[in-house]
């Protein structure tokens, strides 16, 4: 494994923050949502930070590698294009999946993956398809997560050590995702640390959240708490990071309190570790790491266990988002707990990519009430974009919003996007076609 890009001190970079992160002093590099950045348009607070000789970094969402099905093939093309236009130095995902084949639904969230022999050998896999499909190396983020899978196999360290040594991939190690951890499964954060290969680690995240009624809620709308620096204090006394990254993703502060964060990231990674030091990656034939290893002897067929960890996902998101059943040994508590998050957070980024939703609806609450009745009923199947347009025929279909005039402006936001004659009127003509009919 060859050393990783020293990055330095960082912070994800928002369009609403952009100009602040431009004005920000010491910054070393940014982080971008790949999928918010288009090659061809970048934006240009972007291109002007490329231009001051700022690493870019593309960070994706939306692969789900911790699925059961392989990468789609487009999806991998988009996040190799993001990460040429960008000159990027690596590009990161996640552990988790977001998605199921069948039934279609999407999560709209990272959910964790089952750290099983059957999700590893599924994981690792899809690890090998990506990064035959990508120009830089890959590195890999541990998640957050309010619930635990029954019957797991291994620990958090022994899963992602046969990850790294089997594919070769390398570790985004987020702090604040172990400490949220420590409160909704009892997982200690030192424990994982000791027990993880930091030798493949290729940076850091760090970030702010809450505590709600004895769940910790991962918000990238917090400030940083000390108990996060804590980890990250716990971290550096094993390893020198070759870089850390401060994660502001909603309500954003004001300028002063960003830098001021950055600086408290920077007092603690500049510290004199108390105890050995690690290096943060070493030089090739020094790893354990090996990305032709092959399986265990106990690993089993992929194929079958992709079949197996297909029906345990699709079972779970079900539960989550379609309201059926909880399977099995699943704390039924934590999964309506999640399922009331996801169900806000898919109302609320909808209302951020159509933000004419709440005005057409008589404002935020009007919006969110309709919204929420709608997902209940309706599981997201596409994007947050295609979510959004179905919303909106939903309501058409049943000739809301109440007021004449609102709905003919819906009716206008709908036709221009979704390119059809408004959903009303077909149903209206089918139901007439039915009337004749009988």
């Amino acid at each position: 494994m060859k050393p990783m890009t020293r990055l330095g001190v960082g912070i994800g970079w928002r369009p609403e923050i952009a100009d602040a992160v431009e004005r920000l002093p010491g910054l070393d590099w940014v982080e971008v949502v790949a999928e918010n950045a288009c090659p061809g348009h970048l934006h240009p607070g972007l291109l002007r930070l490329r231009e001051r000789g700022v690493h870019v970094v593309p960070h994706g969402v939306s692969l789900g590698l911790g699925g059961a099905d392989r990468p789609d093939a487009g999806k991998l093309a988009e996040l190799a294009e993001r990460a040429v236009a960008l000159g990027a130095p690596l590009v990161t995902e996640h552990i988790a999946f977001v998605r199921t084949s069948s039934p279609a639904l999407e999560a709209g969230h990272l959910l964790p993956v089952p750290r099983t022999r059957d999700a590893l050998a599924v994981l690792c896999e899809n690890v090998r398809i990506a990064q035959d499909a990508l120009p830089v190396p890959l590195a890999l983020e541990n998640i957050a997560a309010l619930l635990s899978w029954p019957g797991e196999e291994l620990t958090e360290g022994q899963f992602l050590t046969e990850l790294v040594e089997r594919t070769g991939v390398r570790l985004l190690i987020d702090v604040a995702n172990l400490h949220t951890n420590r409160v909704n499964r009892g997982e200690d954060p030192a424990t994982v640390l000791d027990g993880i290969p930091l030798e493949a680690l290729a940076y850091v995240h760090v970030a702010g959240g809450v505590e709600r009624d004895g769940v910790w809620h991962d918000t990238h709308a917090h400030p940083v708490p000390p108990v996060v620096l804590d980890v990250l204090a716990r971290l550096r006394e094993r390893v020198d990071p070759p870089g850390v990254l401060l994660e502001r993703d909603d309500d954003f502060p004001p300028e002063a309190e960003l830098a001021g964060e950055l600086e408290r990231i920077r007092a603690v990674v500049g510290a004199t570790p108390t105890t050995a030091r690690r290096p943060a990656a070493a030089p090739d034939g020094a790893c354990a790491a090996n990305p032709g290893a092959a399986a265990p002897d106990d690993a089993p067929d992929t194929g079958a266990a992709r079949t197996r960890l297909g029906l345990g996902q699709a079972a779970l998101l079900s539960a989550l988002v379609a309201g059926t059943p909880v399977p099995e040994g699943f704390d039924r508590q934590r999964i309506r707990v999640q399922a009331r998050a996801l169900a806000a957070k898919r109302a609320s980024v909808v209302a951020k990519v159509a933000p004419e939703l709440p005005e057409l609806l008589g404002g935020p609450a009007g919006y969110r009430t309709a919204f929420l009745a709608y997902a209940r009923q309706r599981p997201m199947t596409a994007g947050y974009r295609r979510d959004a347009l179905d919303f909106a025929e939903h309501l058409l279909i049943q000739d809301l919003p109440a007021d004449p005039a609102a709905r003919r402006r819906l009716t206008t936001w709908w036709r221009d996007r979704a390119g059809a004659r408004p959903p009303r009127r077909i149903v209206r003509w089918a139901r007439a076609l039915v009337g004749r009919a009988a």
